[in-house]
C-alpha cells in the first residue's frame, strides 16, 4: 500500500528532525591538516568570477581554474559517511589545498545546515568548502515510493539542481555519494575527458537495462522508443563527472523532472532517483574506467549480503546498497570489505575486526 501523500511532507520533516538530533550526539575526530606538494598549482591565481555570481567573500577560490570541485549531499544520516569520503579524497590528493567541497544539505529543519557546517568545519577546520540549502519542497511533490525507503529521501535528487545551486564560474563537478572512499587522486577523475558530452560515469552494459523501467514504459510504443539509436547502459549516479555548462545550456534539469512529472501519472520506473537519469544520459555519456565506481558493496536493496570486489583495479570503494559499513561495524556484523572503510571512520569509537 502506498503512503498518503498528502502527510509525507509532514513524514519527511519530522525523519529529518530525528536524525539531525541523532547527530548532534555524535563526536567526531579533528582530521590531520593535509598540504599540496611543491607542484600544485596555486589557487589564488587564475580566479575567473563570473558575472553573474554573487562575489564569495569568505573564499574567493572557489572561481580559481585550478580548484578540483566535488558536490557531496550532507545530512544526519550519512554524516559519518560523508566525513569518511572527505578525508579519502584529501588523503590521496596529490593537491588537497586545491580540493573545493560543495555540500548541499535539506534547508529545513532551520539549524540542520548549520549544525552540518560547524560539524564538517571542526572536524576539517582548513577545508575549502560551501554548504548549499536544498528545499526538499521542490521535489516532494515529484517523489515516487521504490523498492527501499531510504531512496525516496528528497536529498536523494539535489544532484539534479547542481547546475542551479553552484556558482556559475564553476564549469566541471565530480559528484560523489557519502558511501564511498576514494584510494586514488581525485584529480585523476576530474580531468575525465568529456568529449562534448554533460557527463562522464563508468558504464555497466552486462546489466539488465530493461529491468530498472516497468511493464508499462516498454509497452507504450513512444516511451519505448527513448533509447532508440542510443547504446544505452546502466550508469551508478552515485560517481559522475559533470559539465555543469553544458548542462545549464541544455537545461537538463528540466529534462530530468518532465521524467519524473510522467512517472507520478503512469508509473515508468521502480529505483528512486536513478531512472530519470538513465532516461536522459544513458547512451550519451563519457566512459570512465571501472576502478573508479566499485559500487554495490552494500549488497542489494533488499538484504543488503557481503559482496567482493569486481576483477580489476580499484581507486573508488563504494558501499551502494542496502548495507552501510558504518551499520554493520557498530552491530558487530562487519563485511569482510568494510575493514577496508573503517579508517576513514572520524567518528569516536573503536573496533574489534576479526583478522
Amino acid at each position: 500500500m502506498r503512503p498518503n501523500t498528502s502527510i509525507l511532507p509532514l513524514l519527511l520533516t519530522l525523519s529529518l528532525a530525528a536524525q539531525n538530533a541523532a547527530a548532534t550526539s555524535q563526536h567526531f575526530r579533528e582530521a590531520p591538516q593535509f598540504y599540496n606538494s611543491p607542484d600544485c598549482p596555486s589557487l589564488c591565481h587564475h580566479i575567473n568570477q563570473n558575472k553573474n555570481d554573487a562575489p564569495d567573500s569568505q573564499n574567493p577560490k572557489i572561481c580559481s581554474e585550478n580548484a578540483v570541485h566535488v558536490a557531496m549531499t550532507l545530512d544526519a544520516a550519512y554524516l559519518r559517511g560523508s566525513l569518511a569520503a572527505i578525508l579519502s579524497v584529501l588523503l590521496h590528493s596529490s593537491c588537497p589545498e586545491n580540493v573545493y567541497f560543495h555540500f548541499v544539505a535539506a534547508s529545513t529543519p532551520a539549524a540542520h545546515a548549520f549544525r552540518l557546517n560547524l560539524t564538517v568545519s571542526k572536524s576539517f577546520p582548513y577545508l575549502n568548502f560551501r554548504v548549499y540549502d536544498f528545499n526538499h519542497a521542490a521535489v516532494a511533490g515529484l517523489i515516487s515510493t521504490s523498492i527501499r525507503a531510504a531512496l525516496d529521501c528528497p536529498l536523494n535528487y539535489a544532484r539534479n539542481y547542481l547546475a542551479d545551486l553552484l556558482p556559475q564560474c564553476v564549469k566541471t563537478v565530480v559528484y560523489l555519494d557519502s558511501d564511498l572512499v576514494l584510494v586514488d587522486d581525485i584529480a585523476k577523475l576530474a580531468a575525465t575527458p568529456l568529449g562534448g558530452l554533460v557527463l562522464a560515469a563508468p558504464e555497466y552494459c552486462n546489466a539488465n537495462f530493461t529491468s530498472y523501467f516497468t511493464p508499462t514504459f516498454w509497452s507504450n510504443p513512444s516511451l519505448s522508443l527513448t533509447f532508440e539509436g542510443r547504446n544505452a547502459c546502466y550508469f551508478n549516479t552515485g560517481v559522475m563527472v559533470i559539465d555543469l555548462q553544458r548542462w545549464r545550456d541544455g537545461d537538463y534539469t528540466t529534462k530530468i523532472v518532465e521524467w519524473m512529472e510522467l512517472q507520478k501519472r503512469m508509473r515508468i520506473y521502480e529505483l528512486g532517483s536513478l531512472p530519470p537519469f538513465l532516461l536522459v544520459f544513458a547512451g550519451n555519456i563519457a566512459p570512465v574506467d571501472h576502478r573508479w565506481n566499485q559500487h554495490g558493496l552494500g549488497g542489494d536493496n533488499f538484504r543488503g549480503l557481503c559482496r567482493e570486489l569486481h576483477p580489476g583495479p580499484v581507486s573508488l570503494l563504494h558501499w551502494s546498497g542496502k548495507g552501510k559499513p558504518w551499520a554493520r561495524l557498530d552491530a558487530s556484523r562487519p563485511c569482510p570489505l568494510d575493514a577496508l572503510w573503517a579508517p576513514y571512520d572520524l567518528l569516536h569509537t573503536l573496533y574489534a575486526l576479526e583478522s
